[in-house]
């Protein structure tokens, strides 16, 4: 059984990633700071190791790599709200660029102790965010040729992160791998983000707002889908290579608010016979709102065997189902973790 650290685990995407490498026999170790984004309810069931710590704690790391022979450290630990990162772009500092920093340092630390077998097996995967390639016109899609960006604070920092990990490469030998994905929704996701803020505000009969004129456009992947690309660059990819993922499933923001009201409407009606979409409220955009992001995964269809196996608006009803079905999860998350 081959052991991974999986740093910010509790998190949307990192727990549903830790879900499906358990399925595959991998050992689990998470470490996680247990920030208001990361949750133990979102692993509950799941085995695995549960650390508490910080990926910028460089003695915690170098232990826990060494403890439990790691063979693959996934990196998903990340400050990721764009919104946070334009009002404190300090924590993005700290955690993208230098908790990356850390992690890289200690595993290159780590794997030069490593026999020759195992130097070749190990890999460090470090998640990261078509953001990064900063924002598309009306045509075109990013790839992984493209040159880097960014636009905000966030973008900004996981742009440098990435180019650590490429550093760590070309310079070190280390066998890095980067992924670059398309927003994300699904099942457990903190209700900060665009699809679970705006299934919370319906449910509360709050204002559904939506930034300028809603005309912003996002390719929408859906979690499972991506873990299972990042499974596949773990285990396929090549060292030294960037894989992208998306969802072929380019939205704007208001199709995608509209569209939640639509299912909301049908799966559980509001009490005054109005529909959800009443509620949409248009308001101030948001400071460097990129127009427009795609991804070409052509590249990781090629090279990786990688395949999508949700539609949006199937994806899309599946993920509101559930939130309605886990209240509970989502009173535990936002009580704890305003």
């Amino acid at each position: 059984m081959s052991s991974l650290l999986v740093t910010g685990a509790c998190g949307f995407i990192g727990s549903s990633f830790v879900r499906q490498a358990v399925n595959q026999g991998y050992k689990v170790i998470v470490l996680d700071a247990l920030t208001y984004a990361g949750h133990k309810e979102n692993l509950e069931g799941v085995p695995h190791e549960m650390v508490v710590g910080n990926i910028q704690d460089e003695a915690l790391v170098k232990n826990l790599l060494k403890t439990h022979s790691i063979q693959g450290l996934i990196n998903f630990a990340a400050e990721s709200h764009v919104d946070r990162s334009i009002t404190g772009p300090s924590a993005f500092i700290e955690t993208n660029i230098q908790g990356t920093f850390n992690l890289l340092s200690c595993a290159y630390e780590y794997w030069k102790t490593l026999d020759e077998n195992k130097k070749k097996d190990f890999r460090y995967v470090q998640i990261s965010t078509d953001e990064v390639y900063g924002s598309l016109g009306v045509t075109g899609k990013f790839n992984e040729t493209l040159p880097y960006k960014p636009n905000s604070p966030y973008s900004a920092s996981k742009a440098a992160a990435d180019h650590l990990v490429r550093a760590w490469f070309h310079t070190y030998g280390l066998p890095t791998i980067t992924t670059n994905c398309s927003n994300n929704y699904g099942p457990r996701q903190f209700p900060e983000k665009l699809i679970p803020h705006m299934i919370a505000c319906a449910l509360a009969s709050k204002p559904l707002p939506v930034y300028g004129d809603g005309g912003n456009v996002r390719d929408w992947i859906h979690v499972e889908d991506h873990c299972e690309g990042i499974l596949l660059a773990l285990t396929k990819g090549q060292p030294g290579s960037t894989y992208c993922f998306g969802g072929n499933a380019e939205r704007n923001n208001l199709d995608v608010v509209k569209t939640i009201c639509k299912e909301l409407d049908q799966l559980l009606p509001r009490g005054d016979h109005k529909s959800y979409g009443d509620l949409i409220t248009f308001v101030t955009d948001r400071l460097g709102h990129d127009r427009r992001y795609a991804i070409d995964d052509a590249f990781a269809q090629k090279e990786l065997g990688f395949k999508r196996r949700y539609n949006f608006e199937n994806g899309l009803k599946n993920t509101i189902q559930w939130y309605l079905d886990n209240t509970a999860w989502s009173k535990a998350v936002t009580g704890a973790k305003k």
